[in-house]
């Protein structure tokens, strides 16, 4: 409009830009950057729950996350847990502090303990907002992101809102936030920020990332910063002491020349990395071993609940409750050269074994 001075946008020389200590880089130096927001992502029960809680116990303590991790801001820490009993929360929190040498009641932790909160809800998000401006966080901890909308996860026009207004409060009341995130089953091949379920907006929104896998040797964290160094494959346990459970970060020393993975573990680790599910040919193939002993191991492994088998083929299961399986027969070779059309179970004639025909 003619008349009317259009008001520029404040520019700073690049030199006279503020400089940042490197203490004062990190919340929790090496694992997140101060005031970052980023997503804490896993397949389910790779103890997401704990290291975010574990997270919560370091800052609201300044004690060391993992035992490793040294707390370079401390203050009060703002949780909701979505999906976990209230009574479970407090279970775990106290397991941690023991394992951190420290007492909860100590401790400016609080729990939201509302039954719901939905970020695509604007009286939410406004309750929210009103209690993190009373608390004022250090941190803010939502636990998991998909109890949390109503959204299409997989809409990029639906979740930037939500992670839009988790970015305004940040910068608003100077708070990280964390929030836990569901990896797709059966992606432990790919980067672990493109594993992550939904809008690939959840990984480019991240400032500070952490992707918990279940290996055959244990859990591996790998860290990722939008402006630090990384780190990948550090291998953490969930260490029992008496009634207290907390997550420690194992001696690489040891983890570096691990015991050969046995004949149950690589068959576990194959099909949980599988997209889809996998015959017993492919299965042998993949595993590297006889398929008497491949059977053997898909038989314990079904009877068990971990292993499904359909007209595809075998995947792993989800809920690991035992129930009894009829596997169908493979090829047994005594010579282990693939030629021998031996069926597992001699009752059953070779022209209906599926895997031979």
């Amino acid at each position: 409009m003619r008349g009317v001075a259009q008001e520029g946008l404040p520019v700073s020389r690049a030199c006279d830009l503020a400089r940042v200590d490197d203490e004062q880089k990190w919340l929790i130096e090496e694992l997140w950057a101060e005031q970052a927001v980023g997503i804490l992502g896993g397949e389910p029960k790779c103890c997401k729950s704990f290291l975010a809680l574990d997270m919560a116990v370091s800052v609201a303590s300044g004690m060391p996350c993992l035992r490793q991790f040294a707390a370079r801001r401390t203050g009060p820490v703002l949780i909701f847990p979505a999906e976990d009993s209230l009574s479970v929360v407090r279970e775990r929190l106290v397991g941690i502090c023991h394992a951190a040498g420290t007492r909860l009641e100590a401790l400016p932790l609080y729990v939201i303990t509302a039954p719901r909160l939905l970020l695509d809800v604007p009286q939410d998000q406004q309750r929210l907002r009103s209690t993190v401006e009373a608390i004022r966080p250090a941190l803010l901890v939502l636990d998991p992101f998909i109890r949390l909308h109503r959204a299409d996860e997989n809409a990029s026009k639906e979740v930037a809102p939500l992670l839009g207004y988790l970015r305004e409060l940040q910068r608003e009341f100077a708070a990280a936030v964390l929030l836990v995130h569901h990896a797709r089953k059966g992606s432990g091949k790919g980067r672990p920020g493109q594993a992550l379920r939904g809008s690939s907006d959840l990984h480019g929104w991240g400032d500070s990332n952490l992707y918990l896998r279940r290996k055959a040797q244990g859990l591996s964290l790998s860290i990722e910063q939008r402006a630090a160094p990384s780190r990948s494959n550090l291998p953490l346990a969930l260490v029992e002491e008496g009634k207290a459970l907390a997550l420690a970060v194992v001696d690489e020393r040891v983890v570096a020349e691990p015991k050969a993975a046995s004949a149950r573990e690589r068959v576990i680790e194959t099909l949980t990395e599988s997209p889809q599910p996998l015959s017993t040919q492919q299965l042998r193939k993949q595993c590297r071993m006889r398929t008497a002993t491949l059977c053997k191991t898909l038989a314990a492994l079904g009877a068990q609940g971990h292993v499904t088998h359909g007209p595809q083929g075998y995947a792993i299961t989800d809920d690991p409750t035992p129930f009894p399986v009829s596997f169908p027969d493979a090829p047994i070779d005594p010579s282990g050269n693939g030629n021998g059309k031996q069926s597992l179970h001699p009752q059953l004639p070779l022209a209906l074994d599926p895997q031979l025909a």
